[in-house]
């Protein structure tokens, strides 16, 4: 069966002194995978060159989304959705803004808005200030920012990685529900639990890919 994205030798260098890659790898329709590892690694320059925020070097490698080749196309056509570990909201918007930001010139944006917000748990939300809210339910904007665009691939760079343990596991909570629902996540960490929630780790260490397992049920 052809994988839903498929991972081609996709390498990176930066300035002569470390290397990502090159780097194979694939994922199935459905799949929630973890990339693992410690700082440093590699993990948050291959998420970035997934969605499309940095450019792979030359020399062949390629990321395929079922049949299409999107390694030249840029981040708004590949249609990947990516909650970053600081949330990147703008502060001068409210909640309700802030998740319709890429519906721009939408007549339904209101809807999706009040939809992605329903998702993860803020409903009546959207007029609220995002410096009002705390960690969590920022992050929880974040994540609504991304489905509302009905993402066909969702990127979630160490998502947890300024929560507390609290939060950190809500948050969990509604990617492994989002996954169940059908959403396909990859999903940045350097946390083993965090990653034992994945169906699948993958661990990558100093820009290698070092092993690829499926988790095994307690």
């Amino acid at each position: 069966m052809t994988p839903f994205l498929e991972v081609q030798a996709i390498k990176k260098q930066w300035a002569h002194t470390f290397t990502v890659g090159p780097i194979s790898l694939d994922i199935a329709r459905g799949e929630i995978v973890a990339l693992l590892g410690p700082s440093g690694s590699g993990k948050t320059t291959m998420l970035r060159l997934l969605a499309g925020f940095e450019t792979p070097d030359a020399g062949g490698g390629r990321i395929v989304v079922g049949s299409e080749d999107v390694t030249s196309m840029p981040p708004a056509r590949r249609r990947f959705g990516m909650v970053f570990q600081h949330y990147a909201l703008f502060p001068h918007l409210d909640v309700g803004d802030n998740v319709a930001f890429g519906l721009r010139g939408d007549a339904d944006a209101e809807r999706k808005t009040a939809e992605a917000l329903r998702l993860v748990d803020l409903d009546g939300f959207e007029r609220r200030k995002v410096q009002e809210l705390s960690g969590g339910q920022q992050q929880r904007v974040a994540l609504a920012r991304a489905l509302v665009l009905k993402p066909r691939l969702l990127l979630a760079d160490e998502p947890t990685g300024n929560l507390d343990s609290r939060n950190g596991e809500d948050v969990m909570d509604m990617l492994t529900t989002l996954n169940q629902q059908g959403a396909t996540i990859l999903m940045v960490t350097h946390s083993p639990a965090h990653a034992g929630r994945a169906g699948r780790i993958l661990n990558l260490l100093d820009g290698r890919l070092v092993s690829d397992a499926a988790r095994v049920a307690a």
